[in-house]
């Protein structure tokens, strides 16, 4: 495990986690020191706490709450990459300090989080003029807007068939890009459309269709954020084969279009507080 601080002071830290564990590996218990929200940006590994299990994948979120043991394993795939956000217990309160929401365990890909994910990653790594505590906030504020009371339980899925959904999601992730369908993803884990449908979302928590739509939403956001090439190359690039349905979705999703997204990362903190007095779209 290499763990990168990348900004230590303030009501907010950031650490930059990449483990290399693989299958087999021998997980061990650990404890939340603090309130955590961690974005997933690439690979994927299960997340263990108070007796319920999540399968986490790229664009998924971790929930940590102070004191709670858990563990992470690596079951069926190998090695991960986070950006985690440790607030304080006064950024919570003021954020909004209601604890069944930090007890949220594991987040699917929600499309609403994963744009802000990504523009904190873009902030994490310099490739932004939006300050990595400030979009780290943003997200956090995001998330607890977003999920409020809503139960996120997801039904028991045996171990089998967790792991044939984490390869399907890995596969779905590397080939984002491409025109796919539901019977490409499930051949790939020998099932037929109608299992493969139930599986992966019992496991996972989202369709294989939200997943890819999310991957394409991810990689968007990211070019977006450090990139120059034109909005409509962008669309294409990620997989969407028709601009106004890649503006659209991404408009659903971020609360903004593409191009006010990039003026956001690009320092306009104005769009940023725009888009977190926005009202929750389900």
């Amino acid at each position: 495990m290499t763990v990168t601080p990348v900004l230590q002071r303030g009501p907010i830290a950031v650490v930059d986690y990449r483990c290399t564990a693989a299958q087999g590996d021998e997980p061990f218990v650990e404890r939340h020191g603090g309130y955590t929200l961690s974005y997933v940006r690439r690979g994927s590994f299960g997340y263990r706490t108070r007796g319920t299990a999540y399968e986490l994948v790229a664009g998924s979120f971790l929930v940590g709450f102070p004191g709670d043991e858990f563990m992470c394993t690596h079951e069926h795939a190998h090695g991960d990459e986070c950006l985690s956000f440790e607030l304080a217990p006064e950024l919570v309160e003021a954020i909004g300090d209601r604890p069944e929401v930090w007890r949220a365990g594991g987040l699917p890909p929600l499309a609403e989080l994963l744009v802000l994910g990504e523009l904190a990653q873009a902030a994490a790594d310099r490739r932004s003029d939006i300050g990595v505590d400030e979009a780290g906030m943003a997200l956090a504020a995001r998330f607890v807007a977003l999920i409020g009371d809503r139960p996120l339980a997801r039904p028991v899925t045996p171990a089998r068939d967790r792991r044939r959904a984490v390869e399907a999601a890995l596969w779905l992730d590397t080939h984002a890009h491409e025109p796919l369908a539901l019977d490409d993803a499930a051949r790939e884990v020998g099932l037929s459309p109608f299992h493969f449908l139930r599986l992966f979302s019992a496991a996972l928590g989202v369709t294989p269709h939200q997943y890819l739509v999310r991957a394409r939403l991810r990689r968007a956001a990211r070019l977006l954020a450090d990139d120059e090439r034109p909005i409509t190359d962008v669309a294409y690039d990620v997989g969407f084969g028709d601009l106004s349905n890649f503006v659209r979705t991404f408009h659903r999703a971020a609360g903004v279009s593409p191009r006010r997204f990039r003026r956001a990362a690009r320092g306009e903190r104005k769009i940023l507080q725009e888009r977190l007095a926005a009202p929750i779209v389900s």
